[in-house]
């Protein structure tokens, strides 16, 4: 599968966006953009609008076709991921119960922790089940500044 890549820069980083003609497969934040490709598919350019919207405060659900990756177990943590409302926030153990798995807190975490598409497929809303921020990809900062711009944001 060729994919295609262009970066957009963020109040807090660089995002890569990665795509194919038809679908997303990534979005993650990187330290700094790479050459980015010319020719960008529709599909590609309208996520980088929804991030920006995002950003902007303005876009509180993603519209896209995402291809993810993964195993079935993944796939649905990462499903119900996009079910947590925006400003919201879920524990580890909350998405494993909504999953039909409840002692699968700590597989939860891993699939969390695996997510190809941050922002969009929100695993930043995943903390402790005592309330605290536990790990992120993007740093436990971003993750911060995430939940707080939604919560400034609804």
């Amino acid at each position: 599968m060729q994919t295609i890549k262009t970066y957009y820069k963020s109040p807090i980083g660089t995002v890569e966006i990665e795509g194919t003609q038809s679908s997303i497969v990534a979005v993650n934040f990187v330290d700094q953009a790479q050459s980015a490709d010319d020719d960008l598919p529709s599909c590609i350019r309208e996520c980088a609008k929804q991030i920006d919207e995002y950003f902007q405060g303005n876009r509180k659900r993603f519209s896209l076709n995402l291809h993810m990756q993964g195993t079935d177990f993944q796939n649905s943590v990462w499903r119900q991921l996009r079910k947590i409302p925006y400003g919201t926030t879920a524990s580890y153990g909350e998405v494993a119960v909504a999953i039909g798995k409840p002692t699968a807190c700590r597989a939860v975490g891993s699939a969390n922790g695996k997510n190809p598409i941050s922002i969009i497929v929100p695993c930043h809303r995943v903390i402790g089940s005592d309330g605290t921020l536990t790990g992120y990809g993007g740093g436990l900062w971003r993750k911060e500044w995430l939940l707080k711009h939604e919560r400034d944001n609804l």
